[in-house]
């Protein structure tokens, strides 16, 4: 049974959602202001599938709520707001919402967009994968990295280029191509920046040790590799 946190203010509100989500077979728990809303997801965070979440929330707004909660998870956040700017839904989607939708609204759109979503997790789930080289792994479920078993902090560029390396190891990649693949092919930067990235890279995962993983081949691009056993 799919676990729900839904959260809004006004308890008419919750109390008719909470209903028509239970009897789709939710179970469901709710919170009305947006400091019970993280407290309640830090205690069932392991548990929970959804997060229905109201933007105007009293004590910590909607979106300051989904910025804390995207510091460290990706768990699908639909938010829920009579806000109808393009500006605040942008906003929405920018902050990390999976959807946006706009009250006032039809109880079976939103039901719908709950099950897309879901399966669309779902879906996820069954990709999702732990990638080991030599003492390197990361854990697209978790999307932690840890070199050495110790727990090393990336930011979501640095996560996506090191995701790319490892999955194609030891496959020397152009920076071209690692644009392509981490920064999207409509990517207009310069392409010095795949080598900026490198070197956070280079930083985190190999400062602290003599056996180094991330090597420039040169003329060509940069790779993945052991040395040790070349």
């Amino acid at each position: 049974m799919p676990k729900i946190l839904l959260v809004d203010d006004e308890a008419s509100v919750i109390d008719f959602l909470q209903q028509e989500l239970a009897f789709e077979d939710y179970a469901v728990l709710t919170a009305t202001d947006g400091q019970a809303a993280f407290t309640t997801y830090q205690q069932n965070q392991d548990d929970l599938d959804l997060i229905i979440l109201d933007w105007m929330l009293p004590k910590m707004d909607g979106l300051e709520v989904l910025r804390r909660i995207r510091k460290h998870d990706t768990i699908p956040v639909i938010m829920m707001t009579a806000r109808d700017y393009v500006s605040d839904k942008v906003a929405g989607l920018d902050g990390g919402a999976d959807d946006y939708i706009t009250k006032p609204f039809d109880t079976e759109e939103l039901l719908a967009r709950v099950r897309v979503i879901l399966r669309h997790a779902d879906q996820q789930q069954n990709l999702q994968a732990v990638y080991k080289f030599t003492d390197l792994e990361l854990n697209t479920k978790s999307r932690q990295v840890k070199r050495n078993h110790h727990l090393v902090q990336l930011t979501q560029r640095e996560y996506e280029l090191l995701l790319t390396l490892m999955k194609n190891a030891p496959i020397t990649f152009t920076r071209d191509e690692l644009l392509d693949q981490v920064w999207g092919v409509d990517f207009e930067g310069q392409p010095n920046i795949v080598d900026v990235y490198i070197r956070y890279l280079r930083h985190k995962i190999d400062t602290d040790t003599q056996r180094k993983l991330i090597h420039t081949v040169r003329g060509v691009g940069y790779c993945l590799r052991d040395d040790t056993h070349a």
